[in-house]
């Protein structure tokens, strides 16, 4: 597919086990949006976890998707303009993005454990509702309201004891997390599900974007991959609709443009659990060894969990 046009999508697999049928409706989508626009398709592997990722899963992720029809023209086995493609690779990036969130003073240091956070709060991993209309979308956080325990350090106040920005080299040993504008809501409109609003300080609360392991956050990797490879579409899961504001917050503070945004419901089992890689059966590898074609894994009836 020869780009004709500036439209550039990205397909972002985690290398942690294998893909599975919502993975393929959510890549299929972010294909058919990229080759009816007539532009660009990137593959770019997320494998920031370096405990959980595998370089037989990454290999697995891009022949599964081929063999289900889908292409791209940059990537890992690609090449192009914007490599690397692996996210394990651009650890540069991600600290001059952190570098300049700390002089910009977005950041504080945070010693709290998750357990001490989720110990401070009467109901973590609050669901969030979001939507337009009578139709409201039920969001499950995977990161707990932080209570604002350590949010008085900060390397800008001179008030506050502790080294100034210029005198930290880098975030290693401790949680960086950004500061977010308590009460100030976040709206955009997604291109699928409509009209979105998050409140910061209500539906989600500061949060990390570099870990005491020495690992840029999922957050921070996203915006600057994103801005740096020039995408002008993200296409993803519904179970990513709030970390969308917390990218808005971030590429405001980082200068960058927001792409638009297009988020796919989720798919369930059977029972109704929103499917995740522990689902073997449902694995497009498992799914191809029983005999399936791409286009019976495409057409399967599984119910939405949003």
């Amino acid at each position: 597919m020869k780009s004709m046009s500036n439209y550039r999508g990205r397909l972002a697999p985690s290398p942690t086990g294998c893909l599975h049928v919502g993975h393929a409706r959510t890549f299929w989508t972010a294909f058919e949006r990229a080759r009816a626009a007539g532009g660009t398709l990137v593959m770019r592997m997320e494998d920031l976890d370096a405990e959980r990722s595998r370089a037989n899963f990454a290999e697995a992720a891009m022949e599964d998707l081929r063999w289900l029809g889908i292409s791209w023209q940059e990537g890992p086995d690609e090449g192009g303009p914007y490599a690397p493609y692996a996210q394990s690779e651009r650890r540069d990036y991600y600290l001059a993005a952190w570098r300049k969130l700390l002089d910009r003073g977005c950041l504080f240091a945070c010693h709290c454990s998750r357990k001490d956070i989720e110990s401070a709060l009467t109901a973590p991993h609050e669901r969030a509702q979001s939507g337009s209309g009578g139709a409201k979308i039920e969001i499950l956080d995977d990161e707990p309201l932080y209570p604002g325990t350590c949010r008085h350090r900060t390397s800008r106040a001179p008030h506050v004891p502790g080294p100034a920005a210029a005198d930290i080299e880098n975030p290693e040993g401790t949680n960086w997390r950004f500061r977010v504008p308590d009460g100030e809501p976040v709206e955009f409109i997604d291109g699928n599900l409509g009209p979105q609003r998050f409140v910061a300080g209500k539906d989600f609360g500061d949060f990390v974007v570099w870990r005491r392991d020495g690992s840029p956050s999922y957050q921070l990797a996203c915006v600057v991959d994103d801005a740096a490879m020039r995408i002008t579409e993200v296409v993803r899961g519904a179970d990513l609709l709030k970390s969308t504001a917390r990218q808005i917050l971030l590429n405001r503070a980082l200068g960058f443009d927001n792409p638009a945004w297009y988020h796919c419901r989720l798919v369930a089992d059977r029972h109704g659990r929103r499917l995740a890689k522990r689902h073997d059966a449902l694995s497009l590898r498992a799914l191809r060894q029983r005999g399936l074609t791409p286009i019976d894994i495409l057409a399967m009836e599984l119910p939405s969990d949003v």
